[in-house]
């Protein structure tokens, strides 16, 4: 009888292949009294998208698991809602933003992605539209190509496209500058220079408030602003109740009426 064969080495392990990073938007309705129906805001393939993944980055857990058990109400998770694994943007991330404040290093997402790189999909989600969009989530976005991830946007919807869209102002040359001063004469002279800028280039300028400032921005806005100068307000956008209005300012100082204390907004200015 013939000796056994010796036994063969393991072949090695083959590595995983890496996930895909999806960006995931959600519904524009966080923080509103009401709620749009989620399959009226979303496409139905961006549903079934976020229905399969079982690990996720946002910007806050509990946040995203309310919309994945919206989510599940149309198409049942993979996984169990307590089961997901969702990881938490640090709150540097919130108060610095992804590309740091004046001085700050550039903060480095590429430790969230372990499980994308062990071979799982991974979704990245904010609070209201497109993560990464005047949203938190640019470093992991960021963070995914250097470490050769592939990024897939899904389809969902954006406020300040559809704030742009529906101002009547220049849609092909716009910008979006985020939050203006909180300071009253900062905030005045941010808006002389956005206006200049508006005017004289015919660059729409795109900003934001906390809901509970809008009042304040809308009346800083009047009393600052030349009265030709076009302003355009955008609220409550999906929502049934949404509403733009897009005046000249002397207009809107007839009427003042704006978007109340609970309704995210966009504003736009421009000519």
């Amino acid at each position: 009888m013939s000796a056994a064969a010796p036994a063969l080495p393991a072949a090695p392990a083959t590595p995983s292949a890496p996930g895909t990073l999806y960006l995931v938007p959600a519904p524009l309705d966080f923080g509103c009294d009401t709620q749009t129906p989620l399959q009226d805001a979303l496409p139905d393939a961006t549903l079934r998208t976020a229905a399969r993944l079982t690990h996720w980055i946002g910007e806050n857990a509990k946040s995203t698991r309310a919309y994945l058990k919206r989510v599940d109400a149309l198409h049942p998770l993979a996984l169990a809602l307590q089961e997901q694994h969702i990881t938490e943007l640090p709150r540097e991330v919130h108060k610095k933003g992804d590309h740091g404040g004046k001085g700050a290093a550039v903060w480095d997402a590429r430790p969230l992605l372990a499980p994308a790189l062990a071979g799982h999909d991974v979704g990245l989600v904010s609070e209201a539209g497109m993560p990464a969009v005047a949203d938190p989530g640019s470093s992991v976005v960021r963070a995914a190509h250097d470490l050769g991830i592939r990024v897939v946007p899904l389809v969902g919807p954006v406020s300040l496209l559809l704030a742009l869209a529906a101002s009547g102002l220049n849609g092909q040359n716009f910008a979006f500058v985020g939050y203006l001063p909180q300071d009253a004469a900062e905030r005045a002279q941010r808006i002389r220079a956005l206006e200049t800028l508006a005017v004289q280039s015919g660059q729409t300028q795109l900003f934001i408030e906390t809901p509970y400032r809008n009042a304040a921005l809308l009346q800083a806005l009047l009393h600052t602003l030349q009265p030709t100068t076009r302003l355009a307000i955008s609220s409550g956008l999906t929502l049934a109740s949404a509403q733009t209005r897009s005046q000249p300012v002397r207009q809107w100082r007839q009427n003042s009426a704006g978007p109340d204390k609970h309704t995210p907004a966009v504003f736009a200015i421009g000519r």
